[in-house]
């Protein structure tokens, strides 16, 4: 009953005639808030537990403003909190305020077999009070936060303080964010698990995700909050190479700086955790507008852009998919430029319609963006050809990277230096001018086949002139990304899905999709073979093989030439080719031939095309084995598809294609399958499904954030400037009750409450108020109030008054009752 009430809070309650989507939205849900955690007392900020979180993130900082903590009493509203916080006019407070999150039920996440996930869910301490909470890596919390606060959407504005005030000067994020701060890895020699590194994708698709979701409930939020200096910087103490080291070595481009990393840890004893923030040239928190937030992120992004290729991956760690960890340095990801495609779209909208016309920003980062500017616009004719060639795409790469690397060099030794001004109309240009080039790139990266190229290769020749792009096979993600980036017709949108079904990645068993094409894996001996016609016009391998020197290559008994066992690696091959120069007798023909040795090895093992656990392993995210999180991906970007085709006004027949289209995704997930079919509940969430056996690890996947995205689409609640609207065009008839039920709901109040529903009608909770939605002649919206009061709209829209007293859970809304035309809604099968 108590897990009941609590997944109650976060709208896990529907009445429908559907048992399987119900219990498995119940279930997404549940398990979205374990990830995530969940509101407690509504919109009511516990004082008494915000002070505690104000001390330990700043003690001096509390204790300037006890007395006024004080002065408000046990509880207060959030927007009141936020209200009286900028009054103080001191924006630690107010940034303090904003970030605070009332949270419980939230545990660590990711797989528990991993040393660093140990975690355990604590809700109550020894004396039986309340625990309020939160933990969790960054690239899975604020996932699971952006379905939360579809039940809870007043606290978007506070999530994305949260998210980008613990962001690095340098545009990346730490590993872990905590109610207490932020987070880092530090490296320990002696522990296997030991990495360091910045995440590639997260900035952009997560924060997007936030800022569009805040938007929608708020469309004043986020202008309003573009020219305030209340946000902050996270000092993460890495050290991201200069350009030309990364242009040398792409594996190894991030250094630990211990001095600074102790400094900080000294200081945190003494301020608190906010000691972890970046500070001013007067040693005080630094302070910085959202337009500079927004525009950091970006910049960083840009400053990797290998055109036509993607994002170099040089941050010495993976995108979303981990099992691709290889890829790190030579990899470039066409999936976060399809997301940064978006994002861009995003903030030009943004920025051309804020009131401000000019935005604050750090000086350096004024620099950063008239630089990268200049140098996108330089080369902007370029685009007129269907492709960029080599040198061209080196030279733009060496103006963003050398501006990127200019801009850190300058901030790593001295920090910020003051303050500049960017003009709304600049911010709107860098908005378009590279959203030409994403485009551009993404349509360059269209395969035959009718998908897109998910993450390529890139090589720079020797004289550092050119720079090449070569693809990898299919992957499922890329075409995730490509429908998600808003650059595709809904006619191109139904192609991908339509060849998604006659491609490699298609497991007929499962009726859904695998991250890559399922292989074969040859065997060492297979592998590890070098060709005659190479050997042959090799003559440092000639030499070698004559004189029965085996320090590189050697013949086995059957006379197949293989690099000996010695040499595993290209660091092994370095080592023993500089052993080889040693000897004078071999000293010129290394020089002379080191290089065709190389690219020999590289040939025969193909190191560059590995990509990590995805290429090696059958299980988790590797070869053959469908990850569910993924196939949800792909099922909210058709259903994202068919939303923007209806606002465009398309044709019914292409809306009823895409809504099949999206159906027939659907159609693989576990929720429309049998147990013998799903080889395990299919009420529940479960990570991935193997080629050869059932679906595993239950509970721990994102899956479930984008499966409570998708269900709020079924069920038609669609918000825009504001407002609730009800458009149930995807919501399938069979969920419609075939018999009257009584059903047993949580109020907002916390109250458990009965409401009978009627035969040919359905319920479910938005924010905790009770929606019942019934059929009939025409559209209209009857709001019970409990002042007893009625509201009734003859339109399928609530207005922004109804719409805040519901999104605001004061208790004010009783119930809503929609009436849907006929024959208008709930149409599908």
């Amino acid at each position: 009953e108590m897990l009941h009430h609590l997944i109650a809070t976060a709208d896990g309650d529907q009445c429908t005639n559907d048992r399987m989507a119900t219990t498995h939205h119940f279930a997404n849900t549940l398990f979205n808030c374990m990830r995530g955690g969940v509101f407690v007392d509504n919109g009511a900020v516990p004082v008494a537990d915000l002070a505690l979180f104000m001390d330990h993130r700043n003690h001096a900082l509390h204790r300037t403003h006890a007395a006024w903590l004080s002065s408000l009493g046990e509880h207060i509203d959030r927007r009141q909190l936020l209200r009286n916080a900028a009054a103080q006019n001191d924006p630690d407070l107010e940034r303090l305020c904003h970030e605070y999150l009332p949270l419980t039920f939230s545990r660590r996440h990711g797989d528990p077999s991993r040393p660093w996930n140990m975690f355990a869910i604590k809700v109550e301490d020894g004396d039986g009070n309340q625990i309020l909470d939160y933990q969790g890596n960054w690239r899975d919390i604020f996932q699971n936060w952006e379905a939360l606060c579809h039940s809870f959407p007043t606290y978007l504005e506070s999530i994305v303080a949260k998210f980008v005030n613990a962001s690095t000067v340098d545009g990346f994020n730490p590993y872990r964010v905590t109610r207490d701060g932020i987070d880092w890895e530090i490296p320990d020699p002696d522990n296997p698990w030991s990495n360091i590194g910045y995440w590639g994708d997260h900035q952009i698709i997560y924060l997007l995700r936030l800022l569009e979701g805040l938007n929608a409930f708020d469309a004043a939020a986020l202008p309003n909050m573009l020219n305030r200096e209340v946000f902050s910087y996270a000092d993460v103490p890495y050290r991201i190479r200069p350009y030309d080291a990364i242009l040398r070595n792409s594996k190894n481009t991030i250094e630990f700086d211990r001095e600074r990393d102790r400094g900080i840890s000294d200081r945190t004893a003494i301020v608190g955790s906010d000691g972890r923030l970046v500070g001013d040239q007067e040693g005080d928190i630094l302070h910085v507008t959202l337009a500079e937030k927004l525009l950091v992120p970006a910049l960083a992004k840009l400053g990797n852009l290998v055109v036509d290729g993607g994002i170099w991956l040089n941050t010495q760690r993976p995108e979303w998919n981990d099992a691709n960890n290889a890829l790190v340095g030579y990899g470039l990801s066409m999936v976060t430029l399809a997301y940064l495609r978006r994002y861009f779209a995003f903030c030009e909208n943004l920025f051309a319609s804020s009131e401000d016309r000019e935005f604050v920003v750090s000086t350096e980062v004024a620099t950063w963006m008239e630089q990268t500017l200049s140098a996108l616009t330089t080369y902007s004719d370029r685009l007129e050809q269907p492709s960029v060639n080599d040198r061209r795409r080196k030279r733009i790469l060496d103006w963003l990277g050398s501006a990127f690397s200019d801009y850190r060099s300058a901030v790593y030794e001295h920090g910020f230096s003051g303050k500049a001004t960017v003009s709304a109309t600049a911010a709107v240009e860098l908005c378009r001018i590279a959203l030409d080039y994403a485009d551009h790139s993404i349509r360059a990266n269209r395969r035959e086949s009718g998908l897109y190229h998910s993450y390529n290769l890139v090589h720079v020749d020797e004289e550092g002139r050119e720079m090449a792009v070569d693809h990898l096979p299919v992957m499922l993600e890329g075409q995730v990304a490509a429908l998600s980036s808003g650059v595709l017709s809904s006619e191109e949108v139904l192609a991908i899905v339509d060849a998604l079904y006659t491609s490699p990645l298609y497991r007929p068993d499962q009726n859904s999709f695998i991250l890559y094409p399922a292989r074969e894996l040859p065997g060492f001996l297979e592998k590890n073979a070098i060709s005659e016609s190479d050997v042959d016009a090799n003559p440092l391998l000639l030499a070698l093989l004559d004189a029965g020197d085996t320090t590189v290559v050697e013949r086995d008994s059957l006379g197949t030439c293989r690099f000996a066992p010695s040499v595993a690696s290209t660091a092994g091959l370095a080592g023993a080719l500089d052993q080889l120069s040693a000897q004078p007798q071999w000293t010129e023909l290394v020089a002379a031939h080191r290089a065709a040795v190389d690219d020999t090895f590289e040939k025969v093992f193909q190191h560059r095309r590995f990509t990590g656990r995805s290429g090696s392993m059958y299980k988790y995210e590797g070869l053959g084995s469908i990850y569910w999180h993924m196939v949800a991906k792909l099922l909210l970007a058709v259903q994202e598809a068919f939303w923007r085709s209806r606002a465009d006004g398309e044709s019914g027949e292409t809306q009823n294609a895409l809504a099949d289209a999206y159906y027939r995704i659907r159609a693989g997930l576990s929720s429309d399958k049998t147990p013998i079919q799903y080889g395990a509940f299919p009420t529940d969430p479960y990570s991935h499904s193997p080629a050869h056996m059932g679906a595993q690890q239950p509970g721990m996947t994102g899956q479930v954030k984008e499966e409570v995205l998708t269900r709020w689409g079924e069920l038609g609640i669609r918000i825009e400037d504001g407002k609730i609207g009800f458009d149930p065009v995807l919501l399938r008839r069979r969920e419609l009750l075939a018999e009257g039920r009584d059903w047993d709901y949580y109020a907002v109040t916390g109250q458990k409450k009965t409401l009978e529903v009627p035969s040919g009608s359905l319920a479910f909770t938005y924010c905790q108020v009770p929606i019942i939605y019934h059929l009939g002649e025409s559209g209209s919206v009857k709001v019970l109030r409990a002042n007893g009061g009625t509201s009734v709209y003859s339109s399928l829209r609530l207005d922004r008054e109804t719409s805040a007293a519901v999104f605001e859970r004061k208790g004010e809304i009783e119930v809503i009752e929609v009436t849907l035309p006929k024959g208008q809604a709930i149409t599908r099968p």
